[in-house]
């Protein structure tokens, strides 16, 4: 089959070994000092090597190669954290990809009843005379990372999608209550992250059920990216999903929905 997968020009390669480490699946291995993609199923094609390779020896390209193979992928890091010691499931979730707890994913229940996340211990904060509850956390899932969210997921199915910038939430006080409420939140900086979002956004949005997408972004211009990635994602997916876009000033104001 025909598909995106990553491709290392030996030439450019210095041999340091960091894409090796940045592949979870396992599809890149030193041979003879350089980097070599040595297993085409083991690549997802996301090129989460691409940004640890400090001499751009890495690249994405498309060509025929074998299908990605999930279910091989996690025998096989499964069979590396046994050997490791670690335990497959911590706390009865299931293993992370590549053991990493950063991608682990998880859902949380934020609507009440059985198996909802349980209230902070200390409902109020602040002086004896001056008390004011917390707010409760609205993220839907764990991770949130646009670059580390799985494109196929169980709580993308029928879910609300708010893709956000990271940014935003620090700037809006209440951003929890007003965005995230009923949504899975997907977060991402195009200054920070040198990768193209909309190709990844684009799978999600193709893979699975997702009703509406909110954008929500800074009033900075690289802000900019983000606002363009979702739109050419929506426009790639070839389906009609609701979108909005809502841009917050620096000083914490909805300036624009």
């Amino acid at each position: 089959m025909k598909r995106k997968i990553v491709e290392i020009d030996e030439a450019k390669c210095t041999g340091c070994g960091l894409c090796v480490n940045a592949c979870h699946e396992g599809a890149i291995a030193m041979v003879d000092g350089k980097a070599k993609l040595v297993k085409d199923d083991y690549c997802d094609g996301m090129g989460d090597c691409l940004p640890e390779c400090p001499a751009g020896a890495i690249k994405i390209v498309e060509r025929e190669a074998a299908a990605y193979d999930e279910k091989a992928v996690q025998e096989r890091k499964m069979a590396k954290m046994k050997a490791g010691g670690m335990s497959l499931h911590p706390e009865g979730h299931t293993p992370p990809p590549g053991g990493c707890p950063g991608k682990a994913m998880r859902t949380f229940n934020r609507t009440g009843g059985p198996g909802a996340v349980p209230a902070a211990a200390d409902t109020e904060v602040g002086p004896p005379d001056f008390r004011f509850p917390i707010p409760q956390s609205q993220l839907a899932q764990w991770p949130c990372q646009i670059r580390l969210v799985p494109v196929r997921a169980p709580y993308f199915q029928g879910a609300k999608l708010l893709i956000a910038a990271d940014c935003t939430a620090y700037a809006y006080a209440a951003f929890h209550q007003e965005f995230m409420r009923g949504k899975v939140t997907i977060v991402g900086c195009p200054k920070l992250d040198p990768v193209d979002y909309s190709e990844k956004l684009t799978e999600i949005l193709r893979e699975n059920d997702i009703k509406s997408v909110t954008i929500v972004r800074m009033e900075v211009p690289c802000c900019g990216g983000l606002e363009m990635a979702a739109k050419k994602a929506l426009q790639a997916s070839g389906k009609f999903i609701p979108w909005q876009v809502v841009t917050l000033s620096l000083d914490g104001r909805m300036i624009d929905s």
